[in-house]
């Protein structure tokens, strides 16, 4: 049996209008690659995103 990822990976829009793709669950901060803004912190479980979800990947 091959059981399924439980996280999912999500598009993401920073106020700088720059698009990243990002972890739903990651083990520490990312942060944007253009201007340094947090895009999401990490909580111990799913990430608290800070920027715009744009879509969630499948």
């Amino acid at each position: 049996m091959i059981q399924e990822p439980k996280g999912k990976f999500i598009k993401v829009r920073c106020k700088c209008k720059n698009e990243q793709i990002i972890f739903g669950k990651c083990s520490s901060k990312i942060d944007c690659l253009v201007c340094g803004e947090p895009l999401a912190l990490a909580t111990g479980g799913k990430s608290k995103i800070e920027a715009q979800v744009i879509e969630v990947l499948e």
